[in-house]
C-alpha cells in the first residue's frame, strides 16, 4: 500500500458523518449514532462536563468491505486512537489498511471528550487565544505550551479526575457497544460477533484496562494488538506540544502517584471513586509496585491474546514503561521492539514531511502487516 498517496485521497474525501465508498479498495465508510447514557455518572462531579452535548450524542465511522451485512460479519477490529486527537485524519489509512487486509469490519471508536466528541470551539484559533496567551503568561512561556495542546492542558490541570473520568466513560461506552454487538443488536453485525482490538497509545492503556476489568466476560475472547502502547502510567512522558503541556503533565503525575484513590482526596474533591473492577485495573497500571503480582499475572494469563510493537525511539511510551506494566518475560515474549532508519516520533510515526518517503512507507506496511497478520 502506497501511505502517501492513500493518506492524501483519504483526508480529501473523508467528511464525518457522510457516508462514502473507497473505490481503491473496494470499502465502504459507514457511521453510526451513538449516546452515551454514561455522560452523567462519570462525570457528575465535575462542573458542566455532563452537559457537553457533543460528548453525549456522536456518531462513529465503521470501514467495511463493500457489500458485506450484518449476516456476513461475524469478526471485527476496534481501532483506538491516542490522546488529544482533534480528528480521524491520522488513522484513516490504518483502518483502510486493517479493513482491506483482513477482510473484517474496523470500528473506529472515539474516546471521551475526543475528536467528534468534543466541541469545535476547543480547535478554534479564535476562542483558545485567550487560554492560550494566559497559560503561557502564567507559566514564564514553557515551550511546551502550544495551541494544539491548550484545550486539554487546561482541561487536566483544573480538574486532574478528568483523564480517569474520560477513559472510565469511555471503557463503559465501549462495554455498551460490544454487548450491542455481541448480542445482534448492531445493523452491522450479527450476533456473536468477535472484537478485537488495534489500539495506539493511550489507546492501549485503556484496552488494557478494559481487558483486566472484563465487564460481564464481553473481552474474554477478545484479542489486543498494541501500537506505540501499554506503559504503566508513571513512565509515560505525556508532555509534549501535541498532547499536553508540561505543567499539565506535571499536576497529573503528582495526583495520580500521589492522592489518586485516597479517601481524603475524595473528600476534598467530592469525586466519587467507586472501587469497583475498572478502578482496580486503573490503579494497578499507575505504577509499576501497585498491586504488580496480579497485574504481571494477568498479563501472563493472557497467553496469545495480546501482542504489540514498540518503537525504540519512542519517548512518550518507551519500551521500559511497558515492560513495568506488564513484566519483563510477558513483554519481551509479547512486544515486538521496532526502529526506523528515518527520523520520527511517538506522535508522528509514520511522518508525512520524511525525505524518505520509501523507507516511511515500508515502515507502515511492516507495522500493519504485523498486526493483520495477527489479528486474522
Amino acid at each position: 500500500m502506497d501511505y502517501y498517496t492513500r493518506y492524501d485521497e483519504l483526508i480529501g474525501i473523508f467528511k464525518q458523518g457522510k457516508d462514502i465508498h473507497l473505490n481503491e479498495t473496494n470499502i465502504d465508510i459507514k457511521f453510526f449514532e451513538f449516546n452515551s447514557e454514561t455522560a452523567k455518572i462519570t462525570n457528575e462531579s465535575l462542573t458542566n462536563d455532563d452537559s457537553i452535548n457533543e460528548n453525549i450524542c456522536f456518531e462513529y465511522p465503521v470501514f467495511t468491505p463493500s457489500g458485506r451485512n450484518r449476516y456476513s460479519n461475524d469478526e471485527a477490529i476496534l481501532l483506538l486512537h491516542g490522546l488529544n486527537e482533534r480528528s480521524w485524519s491520522k488513522y484513516l489509512t490504518w483502518a483502510e489498511y486493517l479493513c482491506n487486509n483482513s477482510g473484517k469490519p474496523v470500528i473506529l471508536f472515539p474516546i471521551s471528550f475526543h475528536i467528534n466528541r468534543a466541541p469545535l470551539s476547543w480547535s478554534n484559533p479564535r476562542t483558545m487565544m485567550d487560554l492560550l496567551n494566559f497559560r503561557r503568561e502564567k507559566y514564564n512561556n514553557d515551550r511546551s505550551i502550544s495551541f494544539a495542546n491548550v484545550a486539554l492542558s487546561n482541561r487536566l490541570s483544573q480538574k486532574p479526575e478528568r483523564f480517569y473520568f474520560s477513559g472510565r466513560q469511555t471503557w463503559a461506552d465501549l462495554s455498551t457497544l460490544f454487548e450491542e454487538i455481541m448480542e445482534g443488536k448492531h445493523p452491522l453485525f450479527k450476533e456473536g460477533t468477535k472484537i478485537d482490538i488495534f489500539s495506539y497509545s493511550i489507546g492501549a492503556f485503556l484496552s488494557q484496562v478494559a481487558l483486566m476489568a472484563n465487564q460481564k466476560d464481553l473481552y474474554s475472547k477478545t484479542r489486543l494488538f498494541m501500537f506505540c502502547g501499554g506503559s504503566i502510567f508513571n513512565s509515560m512522558q505525556g508532555a509534549s506540544r501535541s498532547i499536553m503541556d508540561k505543567p499539565a503533565f506535571d499536576i497529573i503525575q503528582d495526583y495520580y502517584l500521589h492522592h489518586f484513590g485516597n479517601e481524603t482526596t475524595k473528600k476534598e474533591t467530592g469525586v466519587n471513586l467507586k472501587h469497583d473492577n475498572a478502578f482496580k485495573a486503573f490503579f494497578s497500571m499507575i505504577s509499576p509496585e501497585r498491586l504488580q503480582l496480579e497485574r504481571e499475572s494477568f498479563f501472563s494469563s493472557l497467553g496469545k491474546r495480546i501482542k504489540g510493537i514498540a518503537l525504540a525511539k519512542d519517548i512518550v511510551i518507551p519500551f521500559k514503561g511497558i515492560q513495568e506494566a506488564m513484566g519483563i518475560k510477558n513483554s519481551e515474549k509479547n512486544i515486538q521492539l521496532l526502529d526506523f532508519e528515518f527520523p520520527y516520533s511517538h506522535e508522528n510515526p509514520f511522518p508525512l514531511n520524511s525525505k524518505d518517503k520509501i523507507a516511511v512507507n515500508s515502515a507502515f506496511n511492516k507495522v500493519f502487516s504485523l498486526a493483520v497478520d495477527y489479528l486474522t
